[in-house]
């Protein structure tokens, strides 16, 4: 179960909140974006929506040996944020 979740429209955004203040096995699930994408994909199938997966990060994994995993995390098509998420983001802004 993701920590959040808004609809928006035909959109659902699943939102993870990971923090971390030492080295730890969050590190690893911040690879799993794309499986987890995937599967709230089939679960929502049959309500014809579209998912968008956000993690929301805390300030620790703005270092640089995070670098390759936040790249990672876009380039399978998930986003992250720092702190908070802006409302314009999941269509909720002006």
């Amino acid at each position: 179960m993701p920590d959040g979740a808004v609809l928006v429209g035909g959109v659902l955004y699943v939102i993870e909140k990971k923090y971390q203040a030492g080295a730890g096995s969050v590190d690893e699930k911040l690879q799993t974006c794309h499986f987890k994408k995937r599967q709230y994909e089939r679960l929502v199938a049959p309500l014809k929506l579209r998912i968008e997966f956000y993690y929301l990060l805390n300030d620790w994994f703005r270092k640089p040996e995070y670098r390759d995993v936040l790249e990672y995390i876009e380039e399978v098509g998930c986003r992250y944020f720092f702190k908070e998420i802006p409302l314009a983001e999941p269509g909720l802004g002006l």
